[in-house]
């Protein structure tokens, strides 16, 4: 549990005191967002432009430097082949994400890789994580809840297409939700605190939770450690935010949107509650419903139920605030996050033994 405090307060350290040094670095370098040209009426749009992007630099960089930091001279917490296929997740999406992020400063437009190369890169990372999930972590291949569904094996080639639609979903769920000043980082701390119990409960009660083929020793040096990366990530994000909080200092950019989606569906996968996660993540639910409902709507019937998508940008042609926008999707996020963990607790009580 130390290792995991460390994790934390070093991850959050880093991104407050370090933050502003990449924010300088971005500034010097003319590297600023270029905000669409379509956006909201109500949206600050001079205000916003030019403010440096690409700030997911700093949340994967903190994080990383806070789980190193949780290892040294730690007898608990080894370095475990769960945690190392998931930062290889976390770091492939972040250079995606960091490639879209430069060839839109580059361009000098809201563009980056067009639309099929940054899928291809997606899949490409999210197969490389799926494989090496399969076959060196030795994840379960059934579907999970809470935790692996007995009966409901996908299969090798099965898991691993569904392991590829989780992290593309994710990322692109945390993407679209990343349009006001705080709104992502904010929420995804709260996902990743969901993840730091998640995975110390499987770490405490191993023998309930056991991967397929996978030993006990390994089993409890890989959840372990997966709960100092969530707590990691957690720490950053919140680190982050005190830049990131309206008005922006910095933005996270796909950088740090790719990376973000892709550690939380990275977690699901690993502690086998991917079923789990539209629920503590019910806030890239709905804001990623309301672009497919507004699409379907629009090109099905032509009208739009919304005044614009995402449902963010809705509430802000609305006369909200852009604070009160923010502060209302983080209590939305709170609340499905305490519901996940609700019925993930839930689930732990039934198994027998493991409440007593």
């Amino acid at each position: 549990m130390i290792a995991v405090l460390i994790a934390v307060a070093t991850a959050f350290t880093v991104g407050v005191f370090g933050t502003p040094f990449v924010i300088r670095y971005l500034q010097r370098h003319n590297i600023g967002a270029q905000i669409r040209d379509d956006g909201p009426v109500a949206h600050p749009h001079e205000a916003k432009a030019g403010t440096p992007t690409m700030g997911g630099v700093a949340i994967v960089g903190a994080a990383f430097v806070g789980y190193l930091v949780a290892h040294i001279n730690s007898e608990a917490i080894k370095f475990a082949d769960t945690a190392i296929t998931l930062w290889v997740l976390i770091l492939g999406l972040f250079a995606v994400g960091f490639v879209d992020d430069y060839l839109g400063v580059k361009r000098a437009r809201n563009l980056g890789l067009r639309k099929r190369g940054k899928t291809v890169g997606l899949v490409m990372v999210a197969t490389v994580f799926a494989v090496m999930s399969v076959h060196v972590v030795k994840v379960s291949t059934d579907m999970s809840f809470t935790r692996a569904i007995s009966g409901m094996d996908l299969g090798t080639v099965g898991w691993i297409l569904w392991a590829i639609a989780v992290v593309y979903a994710m990322t692109n769920a945390v993407n679209i939700t990343d349009g006001l000043d705080g709104l992502a980082a904010g929420s995804s701390a709260l996902v990743f605190a969901a993840f730091v119990v998640i995975s110390f409960t499987q770490f405490r009660h191993e023998d309930v939770y056991l991967l397929r083929d996978a030993t006990l020793p390994a089993l409890r040096a890989g959840s372990i450690d997966v709960t100092v990366v969530a707590a990691a990530m957690m720490g950053a994000c919140v680190g982050f935010l005190w830049w990131n909080a309206p008005p922006a200092k910095v933005f996270m950019g796909d950088t740090g949107a790719l990376a973000l989606g892709g550690a939380m569906a990275g977690m699901g996968l690993l502690t086998n509650t991917a079923l789990l996660l539209p629920i503590i993540g019910g806030l890239y639910v709905l804001e990623t419903a309301s672009v497919v409902a507004q699409v379907i709507s629009f090109r099905g019937f032509g009208r739009r139920i919304l005044r614009m998508s995402p449902i963010h940008h809705h509430f802000e042609l609305l006369g909200w605030p852009e604070s009160t926008i923010i502060v209302r999707f983080w209590i939305l996020a709170g609340l499905a996050m305490a519901l996940g963990l609700g019925l993930f607790y839930a689930d732990f009580l039934r198994i027998p033994g493991a409440g007593g």
